[in-house]
């Protein structure tokens, strides 16, 4: 008596199913990086408005930007200055753009390792989302990670009498292995998808 073929598959395919099924074991991972997002809209706001407020001169939120930020100076600092200016404006450019990074991992990730969103056709659809796949996010995150240290380096820069020497020359040591990282990256994916076109 002949086994349905059906039936003797049957446990394979719900092992499928099961280990298919895992990936929204992530789900929580996505859902934590949207509460972190949150809070980097709410930081980001505090010091935009501390920013505002010092500009009226408000000495209370001009003494938290300063603190903040890190600024050291021998002369007490009474009223806002080009370089804290600067130096805020650079910390909230920061914020964008891990928030930036942000959205990347959790709308790019969810889609490629998780479920698709099913936005074909939606007005507010990011570009990068109609060719994302794991080779270009790690591409774009890449990327985005040489901009938040370019910002984070020109930072340092601007405060350098507050730092040691050893600080900047390892900051700028650590930058140049991200950007080398991510060329290299960049590189590799190139050659799979020039290796992926000539094999078809």
């Amino acid at each position: 008596m002949s086994k349905n073929p059906s039936t003797s598959k049957r446990p394979t395919s719900s092992l499928n199913s099961f280990i298919f099924a895992s990936r929204w074991l992530q789900l929580p991972l996505y859902l934590g990086l949207i509460a972190a997002q949150a809070v980097y809209v709410f930081h980001f706001w505090v010091e935009l408005v501390h920013l505002l407020e010092a500009a009226f001169g408000n000495q209370h939120a001009l003494q938290s930007l300063i603190s903040s930020i890190g600024y050291k100076t021998d002369a007490p600092i009474t009223n806002l200055n080009e370089t804290v200016i600067m130096l805020v404006v650079l910390g909230l450019i920061d914020v964008v753009m891990i928030s930036n990074l942000l959205i990347m991992v959790i709308v790019g990730g969810y889609e490629t390792f998780v479920s698709r969103l099913n936005l074909e056709g939606h007005p507010d659809q990011p570009e990068w989302l109609d060719h994302v796949n794991a080779s270009v996010l790690k591409v774009k995150l890449g990327t985005a990670i040489i901009g938040i240290s370019s910002i984070h380096l020109l930072k340092t820069f601007i405060n350098a009498a507050n730092y040691d020497e050893k600080v900047l020359m390892w900051q700028t040591i650590i930058h140049l292995a991200f950007l080398l990282s991510a060329i290299s990256i960049a590189y590799a994916d190139r050659l799979m998808s020039h290796h992926d076109t000539s094999g078809h």
